[in-house]
Parts: C-alpha cells; sequence; structure tokens
C-alpha cells in the first residue's frame, strides 16, 4: 500500500526539494517557464507573462493540503535560487505504481542538479512511500532528460509514437523509463542518508 505524506522538505547535498509558495511565482517564470528551451520538452506552451505563472503557482499551492499531492520546487542550497521543478503523480492504488517528471531550467541544466533532484525523489518515493514501480517519460529528441533518468536506474520500456503534441501542433515520440522498487532496494542496500534527508 502507498503511505502518502504530502510534499515534505527532502535535501541532497547541493539542493533543497520544498513546496512551492506564491512568492516564487516570478523565480518560476524567469527561470524556466518563460524560456522556450525548456518548453520545448513540455506539452504547455511557455509562459509570456507573469501573472499567468501565478495561477499556476496558486493551483499547485492550493493541494497542498491534499497528503496524495507530491510537488517540489527545486531549490540550491548556495544561493537560495529556485530552478526548476519535480512531481510525484498519477498513483495507481490497484498496481501502487506512480509517474515522476520534472522540469529544470536552462541556466541549470547539465550540472547533475536534475540526476540529483530525481534521485532523491525516487528514493523517497520507494523507501519512504512504498510505490512499487515509478515511471517517467521522455521525448526521444531529449536524450539529455532519459540519460538522467538512467543515472537513478530507470531502464527504456519501449518509444510511444506521438504520446505527446507540444504547443506548436508537434507531435513528439516518447520514450518510457521505468523501474521497480525491489530492483532500487537490491543496488541501493542502505538508506541513503548523505543523500535524502527527510523532514516532516
Amino acid at each position: 500500500m502507498i503511505r502518502f505524506f504530502g510534499t515534505p522538505k527532502l535535501e541532497t547535498d547541493r539542493l533543497i526539494l520544498r513546496k512551492l509558495e506564491l512568492k516564487d511565482a516570478q523565480s518560476v517564470f524567469n527561470h524556466w517557464l518563460s524560456d522556450d528551451r525548456v518548453s520545448n520538452n513540455r506539452v504547455n506552451a511557455a509562459h509570456h507573462s507573469v501573472s499567468q505563472t501565478m495561477e499556476r503557482v496558486a493551483k499547485i499551492v492550493s493541494q497542498y493540503e491534499n497528503k496524495e499531492f507530491c510537488y517540489w520546487g527545486i531549490e540550491l542550497k548556495e544561493t537560495g535560487e529556485l530552478i526548476g521543478e519535480i512531481d510525484l503523480y498519477n498513483f495507481d492504488k490497484l498496481t501502487e505504481n506512480g509517474e515522476v517528471s520534472y522540469s529544470l531550467g536552462y541556466d541549470w541544466w547539465n550540472r547533475g542538479y536534475g540526476t540529483e533532484a530525481l534521485r532523491a525523489v525516487v528514493e523517497f518515493g520507494f523507501r519512504h512511500m512504498n510505490i512499487h514501480k515509478i515511471s517517467a517519460a521522455h521525448n526521444t529528441d531529449n536524450p539529455a532528460s532519459g540519460r538522467i533518468m538512467h543515472k537513478v536506474g530507470m531502464r527504456q520500456e519501449g518509444i510511444i509514437r506521438h504520446m505527446i503534441r507540444n504547443s506548436k501542433g508537434q507531435y513528439k515520440d516518447c520514450a518510457v523509463c521505468g523501474i521497480l522498487q525491489e530492483d532500487y532496494l537490491k543496488y541501493n542496500a542502505s538508506p541513503e542518508n548523505d543523500i535524502l534527508k527527510l523532514e516532516a
């Protein structure tokens, strides 16, 4: 059975994963939601005004009272900058499976932050929430995202043609990756306390 904790604060060597706040809207807009280079890998178009982002952040914040809602902002410990977002969602009560997705601001690509955040969330999902399987998908023309998934132990299970249609009307093929709890625990026998510090 999946154990739900809502969105607790998670901490890694370089990052703090925390709930988004209304005051984060400007950073969310500036750092990734207004950037076409980031939105090209998302279903929704880049935001053209902060008001769009404020509305989206407000919707996220309003759901934090729901214990089944798991949505983190990714903050740099060193500077306090908010550089991205990551969430666990689409929980299936019958299979006890879930999915993960993430976005990172372009200025912070290729620095290992995506891998660090995903590793923390996968660790949390398996070790604390007792999820059976975590899946993710990335556009086949975005192999860098696939490398992040592979670094945390996910394996490609197939390609779904025209899985999404982006804001420009382009259909995108997506590679679907996944990892089982039993496989994760087998290769990570002891809790990675140096990576994940869970706070209520």
